[in-house]
């Protein structure tokens, strides 16, 4: 097992809108003073840019760090806890080759799965093995990850329902390009590189940063609370033509209505938020859809767009909103 090394100093974000100062070093995240945030905030013209628009009744959080600048560009909500979905498959794959020195082939292939089309089998395999939660203790710890914790006691082999933030993803992805070992930055951001269109579930993957951000890039996704078939299962020739263009496809209805309660369909958000806080998964009862990874060339932006929906939200509807903000934030920060 390599020796652990020095684990980020997690420092919390100021209120401060989109812009922050310089970081001293990599393994370090400090805003700017609100003073000196406004002096260096340039000021936009008419008809400039704008930060993405939320759609009423979804809620959003967003953080994006310029590598080439050294600092934060963009941040909304940025350690607002939701639940992970898939996005937490990138610390179990950190734990996993962090805690050995060789890979056996059927864990390479286990792995490669896990990250590039996000299986699920794959991915439970590998949490019960490691220690189901201690995972994600370990990994918070290492990594300096304030806003991330593993499922509730009641649901320790729900490895989806562990908590992060925006702001834990971003300091996750600059773990791996900054300070991991090669032989883990490299097997893990590879697969990243080549995610696939289609999930191993049958759900198009495409959204968010590949139907709406322009190559090269390296995505992690995550959805959660759609049920376990897609509306319309995914085409991977087709939804690679999708994800070759930045614009959006547009939104078709679909047949049914996926959540994972039936209770919560039509059910108020405040409703939802009250079950949220008693279960202790963050947005129990409604969908979410997550967007993560690099892009740029040089990996020069390190993004995550994390979303929840009105509950009983279609995939189609939320695919659409998700991607719009994911394609807009990208705009603003290149602008």
């Amino acid at each position: 097992m390599p020796t652990a090394a020095t684990p980020f100093v997690a420092a919390p974000l100021v209120a401060v809108p989109l812009v922050a100062a310089p970081l001293a070093s990599p393994a370090h995240a400090t805003l700017a003073s609100p003073a000196h945030a406004a002096l260096a905030s340039p000021v936009r013209a008419a008809g400039a840019v704008q930060p993405p628009r939320v759609p009423a009744g979804t809620t959003a959080a967003w953080v994006v760090f310029d590598r080439q600048a050294g600092k934060i560009v963009a941040t909304r909500n940025a350690h607002r806890k939701y639940r992970s979905a898939s996005v937490v498959k990138i610390l179990i794959a950190i734990d996993y080759l962090e805690r050995r020195k060789s890979v056996p082939a059927a864990d390479a292939r286990l792995l490669k799965i896990m990250l590039r089309s996000s299986d699920d089998d794959a991915a439970s395999t590998l949490w019960d093995r490691l220690g189901k939660g201690q995972i994600i203790v370990r990994q918070a710890r290492r990594l300096g990850l304030s806003d991330t914790a593993p499922p509730p006691a009641s649901k320790p082999g729900f490895w989806g329902y562990t908590s992060l933030s925006a702001y834990d993803i971003v300091r996750t992805y600059r773990y791996l390009l900054d300070r991991a070992e090669p032989r883990v930055r490299d097997t893990i951001l590879g697969h990243l590189r080549q995610s696939t269109p289609c999930g191993t579930d049958g759900f198009d993957q495409t959204f968010g940063i590949p139907d709406g951000v322009p190559r090269p890039w390296a995505v992690k996704q995550g959805w959660s609370g759609f049920g376990t078939t897609p509306p319309v299962r995914c085409n991977a020739r087709a939804a690679q033509t999708a994800s070759s263009s930045v614009s959006p496809p547009a939104a078709t209805a679909a047949p049914a209505v996926y959540t994972t309660d039936a209770r919560a369909v039509g059910a108020p958000i405040s409703w939802i938020s009250q079950r949220a806080t008693g279960s202790g998964v963050p947005d129990y009862g409604r969908p979410v859809l997550h967007t993560t990874g690099l892009a740029g060339k040089g990996d020069r932006f390190v993004m995550a767009v994390l979303t929840a929906h009105p509950a009983g939200g279609t995939w189609s509807s939320s695919v659409k909103r998700t991607t719009a903000i994911a394609r807009d934030l990208y705009r603003y920060v290149t602008r």
